[in-house]
C-alpha cells in the first residue's frame, strides 16, 4: 500500500487555499495604487474647476488620498480560509466490487 493511505490523519495541501503568487500580488497592489492616484488627480482638477465648499472637499481628498493609497497598497492580503471546496467520499472500494 502507498505511504499516503498509511497516514490517515494527514490532509493533502489544497492548491485553491494557497496564497497568490508574489508577482500577482504586486500587480494587484500596483493597480490599486494607480487607481487611487487617478482619483487624486481628479480631485486636483476638480478643485481647480469647482467653487465653494466642494473645492475644499476636493483639496482635502487630494491631500489625504496619498496616505490612504500607500496604506492600502502595502496591506498584505489575508489567508484564504473560507474557501468552499468539494469533498470526495473516502471510499476505498471500487464500484461493483461488493460481494
Amino acid at each position: 500500500m502507498s505511504e499516503r493511505s498509511s497516514r490517515p490523519g494527514t490532509e493533502p495541501v489544497r492548491i485553491t487555499t494557497a496564497a497568490p503568487s508574489r508577482s500577482e500580488e504586486i500587480n494587484h497592489r500596483q493597480r490599486r495604487y494607480l487607481f487611487s492616484m487617478l482619483i487624486r488627480t481628479v480631485c486636483f482638477v476638480g478643485a481647480v474647476a469647482a467653487d465653494g465648499w466642494l473645492r475644499w472637499v476636493l483639496i482635502v481628498g487630494a491631500v489625504f488620498l496619498p496616505y490612504v493609497a500607500v496604506v492600502f497598497a502595502n496591506a498584505m492580503p489575508g489567508p484564504r480560509e473560507n474557501v468552499a471546496l468539494p469533498v470526495a467520499p473516502r471510499n476505498n472500494e471500487l464500484p461493483g466490487s461488493a460481494r
